[in-house]
């Protein structure tokens, strides 16, 4: 499958990438790394995230970064053969992303 990252979640990662640049001094680029590791992983096994069920019943799957504390939101669309990552979204915002 081919993996497609969707203008939201490219912003997404291009905003909170230079935050970690800029307010994190001892571990600047972590969040690239995280995010790198997250994308690989979905790449060779798209199931591997938790299923969330967005509006219209839209079936999502999320994977956490465990050190920086954000999910990858993305949609396995079959027919095309792609994984299409929609957002990047923090947990601290204690709210699920309207998908």
């Amino acid at each position: 499958m081919k993996l497609k990252i969707a203008p939201r979640a490219a912003n997404d990662a291009e905003r909170h990438a230079r935050w970690w640049l800029s307010n994190r001094e001892l571990a600047s680029l972590l969040f690239e790394q995280e995010l790198r590791g997250a994308l690989d992983k979905i790449k060779k096994s798209p199931h591997v995230g938790v299923v969330y069920k967005g509006r219209r019943d839209r079936i999502y799957h999320r994977v956490l970064m465990p050190k920086t504390q954000f999910h990858v939101y993305y949609r396995i669309l079959e027919k095309e053969s792609v994984i299409r990552v929609v957002t990047i979204w923090s947990t601290a915002r204690r709210r699920a992303p309207k998908l």
